[in-house]
């Protein structure tokens, strides 16, 4: 009987061992070796050339990236990421909106004009040949929020069809300084100016006028007036029933003040804003204006390879990088037109195909289906992401999670990373873990309220229920400090951030940082694609109640 219980415990060991997951028994360390400096540079100093044009959309530039990334994802060993295809076209339509150059205002108390882009900036996401606002009423709707999870509705009770809305930039706990508002200094997803256009269309707004201020945007106004009657990509959205307001624009503070005190408002409206149950008022003005509005449309690219999973193929992992640069442009004061973008995207771009280097090294391969995808277009508004997310190649409820790449650190390593959007996904934890693990330290953002967060492809992700994890360089570079890391942020940001200067510098790009943040990268995507759970939202996270609903 005793060796018949010993005989059973040893059966039961053998079960319990081969049925848990794969965690267990995983080699923190395999794979790791496969990474190589000279490898990336390589990869980055051929899409950061001059012959690739700066990578941009529609262009000779485009077509050689995306041959160059199909290339290498054979060569790697990657299947095909759709069906026999690595490509996945993106329709996009490009509109070139000319507004006219006044906007009239009209109260009881008579006309005014505003010049536009002094006063206003303003362009269309239609294709409508003519659009204008004829006599159109403004209401100042606080926010232009609606948050469940807040308990804030600025259009409870509201008609706003056929009118204008004029609504504020940021949070409510931003604007206030009340740290109980929302997610206090740290912009939410309602906070996103793309995020106040979506819901006033979604109200049947005729148009919507942000209220501009340099510190809750995070830019100057000059930002949007560098824009002014410039075109912009955007999706194909032919045949499809998508709300978009007719006319959507900024205004700064000073002006919209202007127009409550011609409303016969105070100038406290702004604050009033602030209070839970605001009311939305109509101002009982009326816009004037019009905009002609000229269409191309084409196709672009996003490229994509996988690692099918060997036990559940079905649950996906993604990481992604954009490809895309600005092309070719104004010349800088040397003479350079071609805007390169080593560092943007170059490098993340190149990073994808370390990635599935690695994976493709490891001795027992992926459990679930690992997915390198290079998006398109999103130094245009992150439409290549935003494309994907709308028709998933793999069914977003069976996606499991996005790991995002935007510019790795192109010279020493880091003791820090930074967590962008810290609070929303239980992704972070995977993070936290395998930096202290490499003897580092997660470091917070020095800036939450410009809400980077949502200002990268992993966003869109996030906005279908998807957990998604953004990582930042740190600036605690080991054995210089954090001034001399500071230093290098700010010189890239000042003189090389979208402009033709960002090249690949062979004798300075060590690739010794972006190397220890690929294998950070790689270890929680290996956790993620050998385990069976599934990370989760944070208590308190806008998008954590889509995930929920997916998973039911």
């Amino acid at each position: 009987m005793h060796h018949l219980t010993k005989a059973y415990s040893l059966l039961l060991l053998a079960f319990v061992t081969a049925c848990s997951t794969s965690e267990s028994v995983l080699d923190d360390n395999e794979g790791l070796s496969a990474f190589s400096a000279d490898s990336l540079k390589k990869h980055v100093a051929i899409l950061a050339s001059d012959a690739f044009m700066g990578r941009k959309p529609f262009t000779e530039g485009e077509t050689k990236t995306i041959n160059y990334l199909q290339q290498q994802y054979r060569a790697v060993g990657l299947e095909p990421g759709n069906g026999t295809s690595y490509l996945q076209e993106v329709p996009m339509v490009n509109i070139q909106a000319t507004a006219a150059p006044t906007m009239q205002v009209t109260s009881p108390k008579g006309t005014i004009t505003l010049n536009a882009p002094t006063d206003y900036v303003i362009w269309t996401d239609r294709t409508e040949p003519t659009l204008s606002l004829d006599n159109s009423e403004l209401v100042f709707a606080g926010y232009g929020v609606v948050a469940p999870e807040y308990n804030w509705n600025d259009y409870a009770g509201l008609d706003v069809k056929g009118k204008v809305v004029m609504v504020m930039v940021n949070d409510p706990g931003f604007w206030s300084g009340d740290t109980t508002l929302f997610k206090g200094k740290e912009m939410t997803y309602y906070g996103r100016w793309t995020y106040k256009f979506e819901e006033a269309a979604r109200q049947g707004a005729k148009g919507c006028l942000i209220i501009h201020r340099t510190e809750a945007a995070g830019y100057p106004f000059a930002v949007q007036q560098n824009n002014f009657n410039t075109s912009r990509l955007q999706l194909d959205n032919r045949g499809k029933t998508i709300p978009n307001c007719d006319v959507i624009g900024w205004m700064p503070e000073a002006v919209a003040t202007r127009l409550m005190q011609e409303a016969g408002q105070g100038t406290d409206l702004l604050t009033k804003a602030d209070q839970r149950g605001f009311k939305a008022v109509p101002l009982g003005l009326k816009l004037s204006t019009t905009m002609q509005v000229k269409t191309t449309y084409n196709k672009t690219h996003n490229v994509i390879g996988k690692i099918t999973g060997t036990e559940r193929p079905d649950e996906v992992v993604i990481y992604t990088a954009h490809w895309d640069h600005l092309g070719i442009g104004t010349p800088d004061a040397t003479g350079d037109s071609i805007y390169n973008g080593a560092l943007d995207n170059a490098s993340g771009t190149a990073a994808l195909i370390e990635l599935a280097r690695a994976f493709k090294s490891l001795s027992k391969q992926p459990e679930r289906t690992v997915v390198f995808l290079a998006v398109t277009a999103e130094e245009q508004g992150l439409w290549g992401s935003a494309y994907y997310a709308q028709n998933p190649i793999y069914p977003v409820n069976r996606t499991v999670a996005n790991i995002n790449m935007d510019g790795l650190n192109r010279f020493e390593p880091t003791k820090d990373m930074v967590l962008v959007g810290e609070g929303q996904s239980e992704l972070e934890e995977y993070a936290k873990e395998v930096v202290e693990k490499m003897g580092g330290y997660i470091s917070a953002e020095t800036h939450p309220e410009a809400g980077y967060y949502y200002r990268s492809d992993h966003f869109n992700f996030a906005k279908v229920g998807i957990p998604a994890l953004y990582l930042e360089s740190g600036i605690d570079v080991v054995g210089k400090g954090k001034e001399y890391g500071q230093r290098l942020q700010d010189e890239y940001t000042e003189k090389d951030y979208h402009k033709p200067s960002d090249e690949y510098d062979a004798a300075t790009w060590t690739m010794a940082g972006a190397i220890s943040e690929l294998k950070l990268l790689f270890q929680i995507g290996k956790r993620l694609a050998y385990e069976e759970k599934w990370p989760g939202w944070k208590e308190g996270s806008e998008f954590r109640a889509i995930r929920e609903k997916q998973r039911k």
